[in-house]
C-alpha cells in the first residue's frame, strides 16, 4: 500500500515538473519576459562562445563601462579602458582627473603589497630583522609568486621590501608584516589592523585587507580611489621609489639564508621592453584569476606627478590603458599657481610656495570658474586653508593669510571654531601613548585606593581586636570577683 502511494506521488511530481517546464519554455519562446519579443533568441548562451569570442566580449563590456569624469561640464573627454575601474590622481593636490568606476569594490591582487610596504616603512627600520615563521611559508600554494624562502631564514627589512615589491614574493610579504608586528610588540593581525586603519585615515572607504600579499580572499578587496590614495601617500617616502625603480636585485647568501636573485616585474620601467614609458617612477603589478590584471603606476614628467590605477583589466591591456590615461592627463591638464589669481576680499595673501600653491585645471577652464571654500584655523591664528572645486570636484587647496576685514568681522566666530576643533580633537580619541599613560594613571589611582582601603581595614580590625580584648579582660575580672566574694570583702 505504502509503495503504491509513493509511486503515485512520484508520478504526480513528474507530471507537475514537466508541465512547469513546458510553461517556462513557452514563456521564453513567446518573449513575454520584460515585455520583449523573442528575447532569448537574440542572446547567445555564454557556453556557446569560443574562448576567443568570450575574451572579445569581456573586452567590449569592460570598455563600454561609462567614464564618470567625462560627464563633467567642459571636462576633456578621457579614453575608455579595458579595465572595469580606473583613476588618475594628481599627487600634490589629490585632484581626480580621470574617474571610471572608482569606488567599485574589486580584488587587488599583489598591488596590496604597496600598502604592506607603506605600513612597514611607517613602523620599522631598514635594518630590522625579518624572520620567516612556519605560517609565512605555509601561506603560499604551488604556482604562487615566491622566491623560495625557508622556515627560520632571516632577512633585513630592506631586503624583504625589495623582494616584496620587485619579485612580488608572497611569503616575504607575510614575513614582513609578521616581523614588523612582532618587532613593535604585537603580531601579524596587528599589522593587518594598521593596514586597514591607514587606508581609512587616508580617506579610503571601500577597502578591507585581510592579508599582506593580495592572495585571493573573498573578504580582501579595495577600489581604484583607495589605491590611488595609498599611492599618493607613498610619495612621502623616497626609499620606496629607490626600491621600486630597481631593475635587478640580489640578496647575498648569509648564515641565515641562501642567495636570491630577482628582477623588476613592472614592464613600463624596463627600457628594453616595448611597454617602457619614460615618465614611470614607481608602481606595482598584480594578477590572480579572480582579480585579473591590476596595476598601480606613479609617473613624473617633470611638471606633474600622477598616480594611475587600473583594476580588473583584461590580460594584456594594463600597460596600454595606463599609458593612454597618463598621456590624456599630460596633454589636457596643467598646474595653475593660485598666487596672483585669488581676488577674494577675505584673503590677504597666499602662503604656499610655487611648488605647492597650485590647482590642476583642464584646458579651457579658467581659475575664475572655480569655487573657493575657506576654512580658518581658528583662535588667534590669521591663517586658513583654501579649497578649490570645479563642478564639485576638488582641484587643489592652498594655505592663505586672512584679511584684516575678515578677522574684524569673524573674530568671535574664529574663537568658536578653535574651541570646536579642540572638542573634535578630544572626541576623536587619544593616541596610543596617551591611552597607555591614561591606563597607567588609572591603575596607579586604583592601587593607591586599594592600599588606603587595606590600611583602613587593618586599623579597623586592630581597634576591634583591642575592644574585644578589653571586654574580655573586664569580663574575666568580674568573673574573678564573683568567685572570690569573701576575699574581696576582707579587702
Amino acid at each position: 500500500m505504502r509503495r503504491g502511494v509513493r509511486l503515485l506521488s512520484a508520478s504526480l511530481m513528474l507530471i507537475f515538473s514537466l508541465s512547469m517546464g513546458m510553461t517556462a519554455h513557452a514563456t521564453r519562446e513567446n518573449g513575454t519576459e520584460n515585455g520583449t519579443e523573442n528575447a532569448a533568441e537574440a542572446q547567445t548562451p555564454e557556453e556557446e562562445l569560443t574562448p576567443e569570442e568570450q575574451a572579445q566580449k569581456a573586452l567590449e563590456e569592460a570598455y563600454a563601462i561609462p567614464v564618470e569624469s567625462n560627464g563633467i561640464k567642459n571636462w576633456p573627454q578621457g579614453p575608455g579602458t579595458y579595465g572595469d575601474a580606473a583613476i588618475v590622481m594628481e599627487a600634490g593636490t589629490g585632484a581626480i582627473l580621470y574617474a571610471k568606476n572608482i569606488d567599485a569594490q574589486e580584488y587587488p591582487a599583489s598591488i596590496t603589497k604597496l600598502l604592506t610596504t607603506l605600513i612597514a616603512l611607517e613602523n620599522g627600520e631598514m635594518d630590522d630583522t625579518v624572520t620567516f615563521s612556519h605560517d609565512s611559508i605555509a601561506c603560499i600554494q604551488p604556482g604562487d609568486s615566491a622566491i623560495g624562502m625557508k622556515e627560520g631564514d632571516q632577512l633585513t627589512l630592506e631586503q624583504g621590501l625589495y623582494a616584496t615589491l620587485l619579485a612580488s614574493a608572497n611569503e616575504v610579504a607575510y614575513a614582513v608584516g609578521e616581523s614588523v608586528g612582532v618587532n613593535a610588540g604585537h603580531d601579524y593581525p596587528w599589522f593587518l589592523e594598521q593596514m586597514n586603519a591607514k587606508c581609512r585615515e587616508l580617506g579610503g572607504e571601500n577597502s578591507n585587507f585581510v592579508n599582506t600579499s593580495g592572495l585571493h580572499d573573498p573578504n580582501h578587496y579595495t577600489c581604484a580611489r583607495d589605491m590611488a590614495l595609498i599611492g599618493r601617500e607613498l610619495f612621502k617616502y623616497p626609499e620606496f621609489f629607490a626600491m621600486a625603480q630597481t631593475l635587478n636585485y640580489t640578496i647575498p647568501a648569509s648564515e641565515t639564508t641562501e642567495e636570491h636573485i630577482f628582477q623588476q616585474h613592472h614592464k613600463m620601467m624596463m627600457p628594453e621592453n616595448k611597454n617602457y614609458y619614460e615618465y614611470v617612477i614607481g608602481g606595482k603589478t598584480g594578477f590572480t584569476s579572480d582579480a585579473l590584471s591590476t596595476l598601480v603606476t606613479m609617473t613624473d614628467n617633470g611638471d606633474m606627478k600622477l598616480i594611475c590605477v587600473v583594476l580588473r583589466t583584461q590580460t594584456g591591456n594594463t600597460y596600454s590603458d595606463t599609458r593612454n590615461l597618463c598621456e590624456y592627463v599630460y596633454s589636457n591638464f596643467q598646474k595653475v599657481k593660485v598666487a596672483g589669481l585669488e581676488e577674494s576680499k577675505d584673503v590677504k595673501k597666499i602662503l604656499d610656495e610655487d611648488e605647492t600653491g597650485y590647482v590642476v585645471l583642464p584646458q579651457g577652464i579658467e581659475f575664475q570658474d572655480l569655487k573657493m571654500e575657506l576654512e580658518p584655523d581658528g583662535g588667534t591664528s590669521d591663517e586658513a586653508t583654501l579649497t578649490y572645486t570645479y563642478e564639485g570636484n576638488v582641484v587643489g587647496s592652498v594655505r592663505g593669510k586672512l584679511s584684516d576685514e575678515y578677522l574684524d568681522e569673524h573674530g568671535a566666530k574664529l574663537k568658536k571654531i578653535s574651541t570646536k576643533k579642540e572638542e573634535e580633537k578630544n572626541e576623536k580619541g587619544w593616541t596610543l601613548k596617551e591611552k597607555i599613560l591614561a591606563v597607567c594613571i588609572v591603575v596607579s589611582i586604583l592601587l593607591i585606593l586599594l592600599f588606603i582601603w587595606m590600611l583602613i581595614r587593618r586599623n579597623r580590625r586592630r581597634r576591634r581586636a583591642r575592644r574585644i580584648a578589653q571586654r574580655r579582660r573586664r569580663r574575666q575580672a568580674m568573673e574573678q570577683r564573683e568567685r572570690n566574694p569573701r576575699r574581696n570583702s576582707r579587702r
